[in-house]
């Protein structure tokens, strides 16, 4: 962290649809991981900074959650359009400050895209219920209203996508955004913002604040704020939904995940061992929804495993900006050295480690790569529940593989675990794949496919300890969950009788 602003690009604050300085010093180194050479300087807000965004946001509430839904809903379209028209520039954004390669960011893009399309759909999603004579003259109706200015504090792994998981429903229904991105890679938000202003979004409606944990906890604690929406680890979401409620707040705190993917002795072992390579190394397995351990029933381990060591070492680990990249570097040393820990560890747990992605040289990455913050695949066999590495989220390029006997053994290694995001089973066997969804204590969950991500109209959200409140992101609970409904009640003078009533009104 820096105290000083220096001669690096400075990436700012947003704030009533232009560039905002703040009044804070502090800044932030941004990284190319692929390189490891310092791209620029993000600023860091304080308390005052997160107030004046705050202030833009209510200031533009009362006009916004005044305009005609479909007037929302038109902003929504042009932002799509233009969208679109820069989906490229964006994945480059995030290659360059994340590091995912630069197919894997499109596909990031692409599934923030498809929110925006939920959210034109607004006029439709906002209706609310109706009944005429619920009693003698009088009719019941319901609507669903903004709640006012909210607030969405996203991670460093998707910087495109899990804002639009946010921004696109909150605010085609009515409400007012602050949007608090990681500062590991803070540019697409303030990109995405500039989209906006251009499709015709007003002042103050939709605000970036940069920032790190004091920027988090000034949001938090705002009078102003009426919900957070939040995706990170458990231990942060747990924070952030405690201290949410306390201050009187709506949340929705998504955290954590040790996904499972369960091969029977039936599966066409190619397309599992396809799935595992692509769901646990994709994006440096730096993602909630990676498959981080493989449950393998019965003798199927001894029959997969060779596949997986050859493939596992013939990753294709390059700078990102490669097309023929299949994945990319750590996002910052840090992370790197907290991988590399857990290697350790599981290697000392007595777990067998068949393939140790310490190795790898970024020599080997590409041009310039010497100094990025790189680690190949990893991949461990005979860990057992016990051990750190299966227990603890690593959020990294390290594949664990259980042994079990049988597929009741599997269901219930699975349900022993305390997080309960996305799990996964490759399986022929409807009837195995009937009773593992209905059995499985696991909020998304893949029959055939390893990384089951609801689309934008079903909502995300894990269960356990990988989700804190009661809405998922996206989707229809999305809108529930930036919304509260309204009752009315109506009745006209010439059917209401004469003289008071003292008991509790029913039907009649």
């Amino acid at each position: 962290m820096n105290s000083m602003k220096s001669s690096k690009t400075l990436i700012q604050h947003y704030v009533n649809n232009q560039p905002f300085a703040g009044t804070s010093s502090r800044t932030q180194n941004v990284t190319n991981p692929a390189t490891g050479a310092v791209t620029g300087l993000v600023s860091l807000a304080g308390a005052s900074d997160v107030d004046a965004a705050v202030a833009s946001a209510k200031a533009a509430f009362p006009a916004w959650s005044d305009a005609p839904p479909l007037k929302r809903a038109r902003i929504m379209f042009k932002f799509l359009e233009l969208l679109n028209a820069n989906r490229d520039k964006l994945a480059h954004m995030i290659t360059l400050e994340h590091g995912k390669v630069l197919t894997d960011a499109q596909g990031e893009v692409t599934r923030g895209i498809e929110i925006v399309e939920f959210a034109t759909g607004i006029a439709q999603l906002l209706k609310g219920d109706y009944t005429e004579q619920v009693g003698t003259g009088i009719d019941n109706w319901t609507m669903r209203q903004p709640l006012g200015v909210v607030a969405g504090i996203t991670p460093f792994n998707f910087p495109v996508m899990v804002p639009m998981w946010m921004f696109p429903v909150a605010i085609a229904a009515g409400n007012t955004f602050v949007l608090k991105p990681s500062p590991l890679d803070p540019s697409p938000s303030l990109f995405m913002a500039d989209l906006l202003k251009q499709a015709g979004l007003p002042g103050g409606v939709l605000n970036v604040v940069q920032g790190d944990k004091e920027a988090v906890d000034a949001l938090l604690v705002h009078p102003d704020v009426k919900a957070i929406s939040f995706v990170g680890s458990t231990p942060i979401a747990n924070y952030i939904y405690e201290t949410g409620a306390h201050h009187g707040k709506r949340v929705q705190a998504l955290g954590g995940a040790k996904n499972h993917m369960v091969v029977m002795p039936d599966a066409d072992l190619d397309q599992a061992v396809d799935a595992l390579i692509g769901a646990a190394y994709g994006s440096a397995g730096e993602r909630c929804m990676a498959i981080s351990v493989a449950v393998l029933v019965g003798d199927v381990g001894d029959k997969i495993m060779p596949k997986l060591i050859e493939r596992t070492r013939a990753l294709k680990i390059l700078n990102g900006t490669h097309l023929a990249a299949e994945m990319g570097p750590i996002v910052t040393q840090a992370a790197h050295d907290r991988i590399t820990d857990y290697i350790e560890t599981g290697a000392r747990e007595g777990a067998q480690l068949l393939v140790d992605g310490r190795g790898f040289s970024g020599a080997n990455a590409g041009a310039g790569c010497e100094q990025g913050f790189w680690l190949g695949g990893t991949l461990f066999d005979h860990v057992t529940t016990d051990m750190r590495i299966y227990q603890e989220e690593i959020f990294g390029p390290v594949l664990s593989c259980v042994r079990v006997a049988d597929f009741a053994t599997a269901v219930q290694i699975i349900n022993d675990h305390e997080f309960g995001n996305g799990v996964s089973i490759f399986t022929r066997d409807g009837g195995i794949a009937r009773e593992f969804g209905r059995r499985i204590q696991v909020g998304m969950v893949g029959i055939n496919v390893p990384i089951p991500v609801p689309m934008s109209w079903h909502g995300f959200g894990g269960w356990k300890r990988s989700l804190f409140g009661d809405m998922h992101a996206y989707g229809e609970e999305g809108v529930r969950f930036y919304t509260k409904q309204k009752s009315i009640m109506q009745r006209w003078p010439d059917s209401i009788a004469k003289g008071a009533e003292f008991v509790m009104p029913t039907s009649q």
